[in-house]
């Protein structure tokens, strides 16, 4: 049984995934794959985005649980993190909210894994900007946050398509 802190996590985290999932379910194979500038991501960029991010995030705590004295983290030109939003037009929508679907079920399993010791480790960031911080950090801030913005991003593209969810 997971640990209070962790329990919490998990619930928002499938939260997160289930509205990600609800509102890509309804929406037209043209709205997910458009994009609203030639800056923004597309939904499906996103979807592929959060498929991929919560799995490297928990990796670099497994990591840092084997070896605190690695530095963790990416850049924003990290070669996996634009592989999964440059190659979205070889995707179906279909696999990738099934794999959204299995993601719900193997960040529960690896989350409900981190006990209060490894929660306190702290390891240095690869990013000047975080510093030394706990792997508490990295599951608040870089998966559980980080899923649920990227369900506000995709509303805020659908706004921009005069969309609302």
């Amino acid at each position: 049984m997971a640990i209070p802190y962790m329990e919490n996590a998990i619930r928002s985290v499938h939260k997160s995934l289930d509205q990600i999932i609800k509102t890509a379910e309804g929406l037209s194979e043209d709205i997910i794959r458009k994009k609203p500038s030639e800056e923004e991501w597309s939904i499906m960029q996103i979807l592929c985005h959060v498929l991929e991010v919560g799995p490297y995030w928990m990796g670099e705590i497994e990591k840092i649980k084997e070896n605190p004295q690695i530095k963790w983290g990416r850049g924003l030109n990290d070669e996996a993190r634009l592989e999964a939003v440059n190659t979205t037009d070889s995707q179906s929508v279909s696999e990738v909210l099934a794999g959204l679907r299995s993601l719900k079920t193997e960040l529960s399993g690896r989350l409900e894994k981190l006990d209060e010791d490894t929660l306190q480790i702290e390891a240095e960031s690869k990013n000047p900007n975080f510093g030394t911080k706990p792997v508490s950090f990295i599951v608040d801030h870089l998966i559980v946050e980080h899923i649920a913005k990227h369900y506000g991003q995709i509303n805020r593209n659908l706004s921009k398509f005069h969309i609302n969810q």
